[in-house]
């Protein structure tokens, strides 16, 4: 087999430039994929970035705090509970627990039943 052609110029012609266009549409085709795709990952940085730094307030939409904004408010949340949980200074739940506790027993002591 030979690659010298037909032998008639305008088929000849037209398989080359139908053979070139086919690789122009698929090299567009390709670089619209890898763009489309380059695209999608950068909205997603984008919206880890907007979680991590928090969005200011705009017209409908309330504003969203960031990571950290969100860790210290998670932080203090955890040592207001904390200090409840410890005894101290006398005002903390578990201050409260043990004075209750201190008071039952010497309304009704413990009794061994075994």
């Amino acid at each position: 087999m030979s690659s010298q052609g037909t032998g008639i110029p305008v088929v000849d012609a037209a398989v080359i430039w139908s053979v070139a266009g086919a690789a122009i549409v698929g090299g567009v085709v390709l670089i619209w994929r890898a763009v489309r795709g380059a695209r999608r990952i950068i909205e997603r940085i984008d919206d880890f970035a907007d979680d991590w730094a928090g969005t200011a307030a705009r017209p409908g939409v309330p504003e969203r705090k960031g990571v950290m904004a969100r860790l210290d408010r998670i932080e203090g949340r955890i040592t207001a509970v904390e200090h409840e949980l410890q005894p101290n200074s006398g005002h903390s739940l578990r201050d409260a627990v043990d004075r209750v506790d201190r008071r039952t027993q010497t309304l009704a002591p413990d009794t061994d039943t075994s």
